[in-house]
């Protein structure tokens, strides 16, 4: 599904993503990309950015976990804002909204943060940014604990003895008496 476009000189519309619609495939502005121009796939676990620079062509795949979360950014001039979907690294970061009424900005602030699951995040006008509540990806902490062997696919394919032999001895454990005696049987 395409959506947002690049937008021709003059022109008034504004880039808004649907949260519902996912998902999405969308032109975003680059600095550093050739042409200005960067392609945006953002679905619910993954965000893949295709661009250019210098001829050669690159994709970037990354999962949802790997950004900090959605920042709402208010615009400079009257009651409006933009939403991100910010990284660590700014120039993986990707634009949501654009210039928007500040109460539109706000709901949609929220849902992105719904579906997404990431955590909110507000700047202010002197650019400090502050967490205002933590997504369900935030709060899932916690190691994922391997699978148990017992019920395998294919468990019937290996020996269970495998699980049940003890370790061999280190053989620099074995007693090695010097000096001593060997008695040796021989006919």
């Amino acid at each position: 599904m395409e959506a947002g476009g690049a937008l021709p000189a003059g022109s008034g519309r504004t880039l808004r993503l649907d949260p519902f619609a996912l998902p999405v495939r969308f032109p975003a502005r680059d600095a550093g990309a050739d042409g200005q121009m960067r392609q945006v796939e953002l679905d619910r676990d993954r965000v893949v950015l295709r661009r250019a620079v210098h001829g050669m062509r690159m994709k970037i795949r990354l999962a949802v976990d790997a950004f900090v979360g959605i920042t709402l950014v208010p615009a400079g001039d009257g009651p409006a804002a933009s939403i991100t979907l910010d990284h660590a690294d700014p120039g993986l970061s990707v634009p949501l909204l654009d210039h928007a009424p500040l109460d539109e900005a706000i709901v949609m602030w929220r849902a992105w943060g719904r579906v997404l699951g990431l955590s909110l995040w507000q700047r202010d006008e002197a650019g400090d940014v502050r967490q205002v509540s933590a997504g369900r990806r935030a709060l899932q902490g916690g190691k994922e604990t391997g699978r148990r062997r017992r019920r395998s696919v294919i468990r019937k394919r290996r020996p269970s003895i495998l699980m049940r032999r003890k370790p061999g001895r280190h053989i620099g454990l074995a007693a090695v008496h010097r000096g001593e005696r060997e008695i040796i049987a021989r006919n």
